[in-house]
């Protein structure tokens, strides 16, 4: 493995059979660190740390949705430093992305932060798949057309700290013999629930996985527990059937951040062309540089 290279060919192949993998400790604890500080910022003040768990369910009840769950969950960009806003375009991510989909054009559909606090919900759901949410169709065979979906651990996540649960293909297969349903119908939620497995992993780790995985969330049960991730989901550009996010419904918030510290390739995976496309010309370059004062056009101009 690379210095730069964070996962080894073992850990994709892993990801390409069964649909998920752990990567631990993908991300340094100095990368972490302002992260942490960041959600503190953004999300610190909400949490009780007197607020008792919600853990009465009875032995292998299985959980539902509900809103309270996604109470603490926003859209980049976030209001705080670049540590956080970067995180989901940290060069190391782009990386695994286009070893996992098998192409060196790779687009950032989706990154959310999500902070979980003992007490504020019941966090337990039922097993389900994402492909509900994240496109009309339904999750493609070649690798290429598919996506891979990275929560991030900002602090670490242990099963007593709200971990994911997850099946492996191979396991929910042998249970739904290859179906896959959005919602996963009651009759295959305790099979499933026969042959999770946890994700649990320290600050730093990623659990990536496919939308056609079946998982689930989990209580927080420790007192006073924290739980903060970062999801950062990708796609081939140009997939037109996978999509989340529409970066510029979102003007109002701090876009400038990305332009004043992201490189022209992590730039590339918001949708923004790189270096010598046709887009470019003087006009559209100093265009952008009025819209953006601190961006950094030299490489676009260079190309022209």
């Amino acid at each position: 493995m690379s210095e730069t290279r964070r996962f080894t060919a073992e850990q994709l192949g892993e990801w390409h059979r069964e649909g998920g993998v752990l990567l631990e400790r993908f991300f340094t604890p100095e990368e972490m660190a302002p992260c942490r500080v960041d959600m503190d910022a953004l999300y610190g003040d909400r949490r009780d740390a007197d607020a008792p768990a919600r853990d009465d369910k009875e032995a292998g009840a299985i959980g539902v949705f509900s809103r309270d769950q996604f109470r603490n969950f926003d859209d980049m960009p976030f209001d705080c430093s670049p540590a956080l806003n970067l995180l989901a375009l940290h060069p190391a991510l782009i990386q695994l992305a286009r070893a996992a989909l098998g192409t060196d054009s790779v687009h950032l559909y989706q990154s959310h932060s999500w902070a979980k606090f003992t007490g504020e919900a019941d966090f337990d759901q039922s097993f389900h798949c994402d492909f509900k949410n994240h496109t009309l169709t339904v999750p493609a065979e070649s690798a290429r057309a598919r996506t891979i979906n990275c929560m991030i651990y900002i602090t670490d996540v242990e099963d007593d700290l709200g971990a994911i649960h997850y099946v492996p293909v191979s396991a929910s297969d042998a249970v739904c013999g290859g179906e896959r349903d959005p919602f996963g119908p009651e009759e295959v939620q305790a099979p499933l629930q026969a042959v999770e497995r946890s994700g649990a992993g320290p600050q730093g780790s990623i659990f990536a996985y496919g939308i056609d995985v079946y998982h689930r969330g989990t209580n927080l049960t420790r007192p006073g527990g924290v739980r903060y991730t970062l999801t950062a989901s990708f796609k081939t550009a140009g997939n037109d059937m996978i999509g989340w996010s529409a970066w510029p419904v979102s003007f109002m918030k701090p876009w400038h951040i990305y332009f004043e510290h992201c490189t022209p390739d992590q730039l590339s995976c918001l949708g923004v062309p790189l270096p010598g496309d046709g887009f470019w010309t003087k006009q559209t370059i100093e265009r952008t540089a009025r819209r953006w004062p601190m961006w950094e056009s030299e490489p676009y101009l260079n190309a022209l």
